[in-house]
């Protein structure tokens, strides 16, 4: 989509700091940490959130959470926590499905 923030980002249109790449998704330092460790994986594919993931896409979320385990372990992280906001109501922002990847400190339940 022309004007989705990530898609530009996974096109290269705007910059980031890359942390993988593949044929199907791209993954980059969030902007606004909120842990030492905070990665996004999105995929190149435009998906909304995770409301419109479907059986036809499925894999490539399924390909995305193999990504998320192999960069935690090339990062040596055995301890982490995944999260998808959807809807406005939950904080996400950006409509485009994205992973946030958080690790490095002690992580409360609820969020804050």
């Amino acid at each position: 989509m022309e004007n989705c923030l990530f898609c530009n980002i996974a096109g290269g249109k705007i910059p980031s700091e890359k942390v993988y790449e593949d044929e199907v998704c791209y993954a980059f330092q969030d902007i606004a940490p909120q842990a030492p460790v905070h990665f996004l994986v999105i995929p190149k594919a435009h998906i909304p959130s995770v409301s419109a993931v479907t059986a036809e896409n499925s894999g490539t979320v399924a390909h995305i959470f193999t990504v998320i385990a192999k960069l935690a372990k090339e990062q040596g992280l055995e301890s982490y926590r995944v999260v998808s906001n959807v809807g406005e109501q939950a904080g996400q922002t950006v409509f485009h499905l994205h992973f946030h990847v958080l690790s490095g400190r002690d992580m409360a339940w609820p969020p804050g």
